[in-house]
Formats: C-alpha cells, sequence, structure tokens
C-alpha cells in the first residue's frame, strides 16, 4: 500500500462517524477535485484451462491460460450523493444512498490491509444490498462482491464516494471461463485508482496502459476478496490469471507465471449444457478410489502432459515453429482422451471433437467437462474460409462459438477510443 494509503487507513476508525449532513461536501472533502470528472475504463481477460483439469485436485500441474474475451467496466465518479451499478448481462441495476452506507457498521472490515470476507459478513452485506437471505443467485453474488469491495477500498477515504459503475462483459457467465474473477479484477482495479491506492497509468495520449507489478499484487489481492464473496473457497487461479493475463502454472496453492507466453488463435466453443463441477470432481475422486492403478496413472500422465507443453510454450516463445503446433495438438488429443477415461466427457463434447477432427483440427474440454466449454486449435496458416465453415458447423449443431486468442494481456487501464463501438455503447461511453 502507498504511504497515503497507510495514512487513509490509520483514520479509518473515524469513517462512519462522520454524519453526512451535505454529501456534497462530504465528497469534497475526502477526494481530490480532479477526481470528480476522471471516468476510468478498465478491461480484463476471462480464462480457460488448458491441461490438468480434475488433475490439479490431486495436486498435479494445471496449466491456465487468459482468454482475449474480456469483461469492460466504466466508472463514472459523481457528486450526487448516489451509488450505482448497472451490470446489463445479468439484468442488474443497484443504486445506493451514500449516507446510508456512510454509517454503516463497517468494523468487520478493519482486520488488516486487505481483509477477508467471512460468512458472517457476507449476511450482513446481504441486508444493506436489501437481498433475501437465501439469495445465491449470480446476480446476488455479484452484487455482495461490489458492495464488498466498495465498502472495504473506499471506506479507507475520509467519505465514501459518489460514483456510477456499469460492467459489461464479452464472457458468458457460469461456463467455467473466469467470469466472476474478470469482474472483481476489473472492480479491483477502478476502485483502488479512484482512491490513489494505486496511480492511473494511462498517460497523455496512450490508448492503453497497465500497471506496474506492485500495483498488479494490490489488485489481485483484493480481487480474491470478492472472488471469496462470490465462491467461498475459490483456488486464487482465475483472478491470478485475470490480473497478469498470459499463462500461468497451479500446483497444490502455488501459482507462477511462464514468461512471455505466446498468443495462440482458437476457437472457444460452449456447447451450453449445464453441469455441475463439485459432483464431476466426486465423481473423478470415487473412481480414483475404485481403480486406483487405473486412475492413477492417468492422473500422472495428464501431469506430464501439462509439463511437455510448459516445455513446448517456453520454446515457442523465442521462435514458434510449425512442429510446435502439432506437438500441442497431439497434447490436445492426448489429454482429451485421458479426460474421457477419468469420466468427465459429455456427448456434447465428443460432437465438437467430431467435427473439429473432420476438417484436421484438435479440440478438447476445457473446465470441468461434464458439457460447458471447449477449445480448438487454430494453428497458423489455416484458411480463413475453414476457420468459418467450422464455426458455422459448430453453431449448427446448437453451440457457441467464438474466434480469439489465449495468452491474452491482463487488466488494463483504456481511453475511450481504443474501445470497439459496440464495447463503448454497452458501457454508455461517448
Amino acid at each position: 500500500m502507498t504511504s497515503q494509503g497507510s495514512r487513509r487507513a490509520g483514520i479509518r476508525t473515524l469513517i462512519f462517524l462522520i454524519f453526512p449532513v451535505d454529501c456534497h461536501t462530504a465528497l469534497l472533502s475526502g477526494f481530490p477535485s480532479a477526481m470528480l470528472s476522471e471516468v476510468l475504463l478498465v478491461s480484463s481477460p476471462g480464462k480457460v484451462i488448458l491441461h490438468g483439469e480434475h488433475a490439479v485436485v490431486h495436486g498435479k500441474v494445471a496449466l491456465a491460460v487468459a482468454l482475449n474475451l474480456r469483461t469492460f467496466l466504466r466508472l463514472q465518479p459523481h457528486s450526487n450523493g448516489k451509488v450505482s451499478l448497472n451490470l446489463p448481462n445479468i439484468g442488474v441495476r443497484q443504486v445506493w444512498d451514500v449516507a446510508r452506507l456512510q454509517l454503516l457498521d463497517t468494523s468487520f472490515m478493519e482486520q488488516g490491509d486487505v481483509p477477508a470476507p467471512v460468512p458472517e459478513q457476507v449476511e450482513k452485506l446481504k441486508e444493506v444490498a436489501g437481498l433475501p437471505e437465501d439469495c445465491a443467485a449470480a446476480e446476488c453474488l455479484a452484487v455482495l462482491a461490489f458492495l464488498y469491495l466498495y465498502l472495504a477500498i473506499c471506506g479507507r477515504q475520509r467519505a465514501l464516494p459518489s460514483l456510477d459503475i456499469v460492467v459489461w462483459s464479452e464472457l458468458p457467465t457460469g461456463a467455467g471461463l473466469g467470469s466472476s474473477a474478470a469482474y472483481s479484477v476489473c472492480l479491483a482495479a477502478a476502485l483502488l485508482t479512484l482512491c490513489e491506492e494505486i496511480p492511473n497509468p494511462l498517460e497523455d495520449g496512450e490508448h492503453t496502459s497497465r500497471w506496474s507489478e506492485e500495483n498488479l499484487e494490490l489488485i489481485n489481492k483484493w480481487a480474491f476478496q470478492g472472488e471469496r464473496v462470490i465462491h467461498g473457497n475459490p483456488s486464487g487461479v482465475d483472478n491470478a490469471v485475470s490480473t497478469w493475463g498470459g499463462a500461468l502454472r497451479y500446483q497444490q496453492g502455488k501459482i507462477s507465471s511462464l514468461k512471455r507466453a505466446p498468443a495462440l488463435q482458437i476457437l472457444l466453443t460452449n456447447t451450453k449444457v449445464p453441469r455441475s463441477t463439485k459432483a464431476l470432481v466426486a465423481s473423478v475422486r470415487n473412481r480414483l478410489i475404485k481403480f486406483p492403478e487405473i486412475v492413477a496413472p492417468l492422473l500422472s500422465s495428464i501431469d506430464a502432459i501439462s509439463l511437455e507443453c510448459e516445455r513446448v510454450l517456453g520454446e515457442m516463445a523465442s521462435a514458434p515453429a510449425l512442429g510446435q503446433y502439432l506437438v500441442l495438438e497431439e497434447l490436445i488429443d492426448m489429454n482429451q482422451h485421458h479426460l474421457n477415461a477419468l469420466g468427465v466427457g459429455h456427448a456434447s463434447l465428443d460432437r465438437l471433437c467430431q467435427v473439429t477432427t473432420a476438417r484436421g483440427l484438435h479440440s478438447k474440454l476445457t473446465g470441468a467437462g461434464g458439457g460447458g466449454c471447449g477449445i480448438t486449435l487454430l494453428r497458423p496458416g489455416l484458411e480463413q474460409e475453414e476457420v468459418e465453415a467450422t464455426k458455422q458447423a459448430l453453431t449448427g449443431c446448437g453451440f457457441d462459438c467464438w474466434e480469439t486468442s489465449i495468452g491474452a494481456p491482463g487488466v488494463s487501464v483504456h481511453s475511450a477510443t481504443s474501445l470497439d463501438g459496440p464495447v463503448r455503447q454497452a458501457l454508455g461511453v461517448l
């Protein structure tokens, strides 16, 4: 935390003794006047698991890569005494009075520099948000994560800020693509920047910029707390990928970045078949107990696939060659067969593989399996007509399909002119 942030933290116990007789005056006293008109535009990527699904639960290596389908956030400071949250993808629109939030007892958020939420605190936030106690839907959890990050980060100021936040995403929710982590990372980055806990790295004339390593660490710590509000006990992989981008290696709680991971073109296909990650993880564990001498070697083999893929990606960073793409395709095929042997395949994923194999392409499930999403590697030199024909064939199966890339950059701040028209329209950027 910056020294300025430390000084603010020192007065946090006094924050909620302020009676905001005049919200406009309170806002001006809490924030530099220059911030009142500063619009922040932030984006962060989703993620896919390249290799290591299910094996990672049993101590093996998993490779997670940033997916260049992104979540975008616009933060507009105001002096109207209101805080509004607009999530058009899931139909959420909430508005709160700053004066009411200012008087809340948030002493439960004062444990350490980056306090971790506990269930009792989340229940308190539900009361604040006016949500039912038993609400566990994505819409409710998104609101709770916002409130937690807003109160915990901005509560370090002399007064809570009035602001308007819009978050729009290219990522489908509930598809195992890290949409909640991208949301939490965007919120953390924007709120920390607004409150001057970290600087805005975007210089005049720049289109896109990224924060320093030290600031990314802080963004990631706060985003992880947002993820804990939403998921309870997340691994931390999703928010780390969304923060740093590129590719990460995860094993037994340890996360490390793959240096200079190449951006690979892929098709991402959502079969739209719902599945329960918890049930699929339990089924693999049961199969391991029932057939230890069969399943344990499968998990070790998946681990070896992850390690070989990591080695090849390292080689490709300096001098990518067609031969390396052919190795990646073989690894994809082998892993898909292993995942089927673990019992986490599905007829929809088989269909995806059949469609792409018929066109000389190679696919595997990504995530928990049992439906959900799959990825297809697009090697260099592939004719665009062939790519389009494959996409049409997959959509003809009733699937959603995107042509995108993996190894994308992490959380970034943008100028309005750097965003595509549809993104600007969705965020209400003129």
